[in-house]
């Protein structure tokens, strides 16, 4: 699922002539983290009942550790059934101009893809359900034009 994604934002961006995503694992510690609590808490949002935001999840990492200037960013997702394909889900991103903007972000290098079974609320079939988190970054000696913030 996370490298469909992966491909499928890419293919995105090419086709626009953008440079490709890098996956970069602690990004997508932290996606795949955030996705797995959402569903197990019940909650769909950029800041969880707990007070965590995109920033302070990425904080809590090395991903920021010794960057001078950077720029983070989020999108969220969940569907079920047909909706909750890579493909669908990048399609309903590129539907809306927020998660467009994340993702087709000349500001953006690096990626985590995280993805969990199941939807962040009750739902009768879960088990084809997906919750989708990419968590957007770069880490850069200068500040980037533009630069993207969290998505619904």
């Amino acid at each position: 699922m996370r490298s469909a994604t992966l491909c499928l934002m890419n293919s995105e961006r090419g086709a626009r002539g953008l440079a490709g995503l890098r996956s970069h694992p602690v990004l997508t510690s932290a996606a795949g983290a955030y996705a797995r609590e959402m569903v197990s808490e019940r909650f769909f949002a950029h800041t969880s009942p707990h007070g965590s935001t995109v920033l302070s999840r990425i904080r809590d990492t090395a991903y920021l550790r010794g960057a001078r200037v950077w720029s983070v960013g989020e999108n969220i997702a969940a569907g079920s059934g047909t909706l909750a394909t890579p493909r669908a889900i990048v399609e309903a991103w590129m539907e809306s101009p927020g998660h467009r903007a994340n993702l087709l972000s000349a500001c953006f290098r690096d990626v985590g893809v995280g993805f969990a079974a199941g939807m962040p609320s009750l739902q009768t079939d879960a088990g084809s359900a997906g919750t989708y988190v990419t968590d957007f970054g770069v880490r850069a000696t200068r500040r980037c034009r533009g630069s993207a913030r969290a998505a619904h």
